[in-house]
C-alpha cells in the first residue's frame, strides 16, 4: 500500500487541529479535572470576612463543621485573625484562603493595613485607617500599593502557619479594575494559588470579552461561574432567594459567597447587615429543609483545596 505524500498528511493535521470540534473533544470540563462528571453541579459555598470579628469566627467555625460552608477566607488585618488563624492551624482538613483587603467600610469599627505604612501611603486615610470606599483605593493609592498590602497579608498568613486554599478580593477592589486585576493574577501565580473569578457574563457585560479565558491560559484556575449580580434580589427574602437560585444553578463549578455571622452586641455594632448575615448563618447552618434541597438537586459540595491542587498539578506537567 502506498503512503500519503508528505503534503497531503500535514493538510490533513492543519485540518484536525483546527477543527473546533475536534479541539473539543480533547478538551475536558473544569469538573472532569476534578474528577467529576461533566454535568455534575459543583458548588463552593464560601465564607467571606472571617476573622472581621469573634461573631463571624463563631459561625464560620459552625458552618464549616456543621454546616453547608465548605471554605472560608480571612481578613488578615482585622482584629480577629489571630483566633481564626489558630482554628485553621489546628484544623488542616478545613480550607481557608485569604480575603485580601485595601478597604476598611465601617464608621465605627476599623483597621490598618499590614504592610509597612512608609511603602503603600496611598493605602492610608487621614485617620491612619484603610480607606472606607473602592473609589478612594483607586483615587488615591495604586496598583502596586494594593499588591504589596495583599502580599503582606498573605505573608503574614502563612508565617501563622495558615494553609492558605486560595485568594478573593473584599468588596472587589483588586477584581473591578483592570490594572488591580493584573497584580491580583499576579498574586495566584507567585502563590500557586486559584482566584476567585467573575462569570464570563460579567466580563463581557464589562467590556473585557476574552480577560477570563487570557486569565486561564496563564495557569489560574477557577469556578466556572460566580454568584454576585444576583445577590441584589437577597433583599427581598434570604431564604427564598437562595433557594431560588440553587435550583437555578448550571452544570460546572459554581462559587457563591455569604457572611455568615451570629448575632451579638458585637455584630450590630459593626454593622448595618447583622440582620442578613446572621440569616444567612442560620440558612446554611441549621436549616434543614435547605439541606435537603441541596440533596434532592444533587447538588455536590466541594471547598477550594481541590482547584490548588488541580492548578498546581498542571503548572508541573
Amino acid at each position: 500500500m502506498n503512503s500519503l505524500p508528505a503534503w497531503l498528511i500535514v493538510l490533513l493535521l492543519a485540518t484536525l487541529f483546527n477543527n473546533p470540534s475536534a479541539r473539543a473533544a480533547e478538551e475536558r470540563s473544569l469538573a472532569e479535572e476534578l474528577g467529576f462528571r461533566k454535568e455534575s453541579r459543583i458548588l463552593i459555598i464560601n465564607g467571606d470576612d472571617v476573622g472581621g470579628c469573634h461573631s463571624a469566627n463563631v459561625a464560620t467555625i459552625e458552618a464549616l463543621e456543621n454546616g453547608l460552608m465548605t471554605s472560608a477566607t480571612i481578613m488578615v488585618p482585622c482584629p480577629w485573625f489571630n483566633e481564626i488563624a489558630h482554628y485553621a492551624v489546628s484544623h488542616p482538613d478545613k480550607d481557608f484562603g485569604v480575603h485580601l483587603c485595601q478597604t476598611c467600610e465601617w464608621k465605627s469599627y476599623r483597621w490598618g493595613p499590614v504592610a509597612s505604612r512608609e511603602k503603600i501611603p496611598g493605602l492610608i486615610d487621614p485617620e491612619g485607617y484603610l480607606w472606607a470606599s473602592v473609589e478612594e483605593v483607586y483615587a488615591k493609592s495604586n496598583p502596586q500599593e494594593a499588591y504589596w498590602e495583599a502580599k503582606a497579608q498573605i505573608e503574614k498568613a502563612l508565617a501563622a502557619q495558615v494553609d492558605v486554599t486560595h485568594l478573593d478580593s473584599h468588596m472587589g477592589t483588586m477584581q473591578v479594575d483592570p490594572r488591580y486585576l493584573e497584580m491580583y493574577v499576579r498574586l495566584g501565580l507567585e502563590y500557586r494559588l486559584p482566584l476567585r473569578m467573575a462569570s464570563e457574563s460579567s466580563f463581557v457585560a464589562g467590556g473585557f470579552p476574552k480577560l477570563r479565558q487570557q486569565i486561564a491560559a496563564r495557569g489560574i484556575v477557577f469556578p466556572d461561574f460566580f454568584i454576585h449580580e444576583e445577590l441584589k434580589d437577597e433583599k427581598n427574602g434570604v431564604k427564598e432567594f437562595w433557594i431560588r437560585l440553587i435550583r437555578s444553578l448550571k452544570p460546572g463549578v459554581t462559587e457563591l459567597y455569604i457572611h455568615a455571622a451570629k448575632v451579638s452586641d458585637e455584630l450590630k455594632a459593626i454593622t448595618g447587615s447583622w440582620k442578613t448575615r446572621n440569616e444567612q448563618y442560620e440558612l446554611f447552618t441549621h436549616d434543614a429543609e435547605f439541606r435537603k434541597l441541596l440533596e434532592d438537586e444533587k447538588i455536590l459540595r466541594m471547598g477550594y483545596r481541590p482547584l490548588r491542587e488541580l492548578q498546581r498539578a498542571r503548572a508541573s506537567r
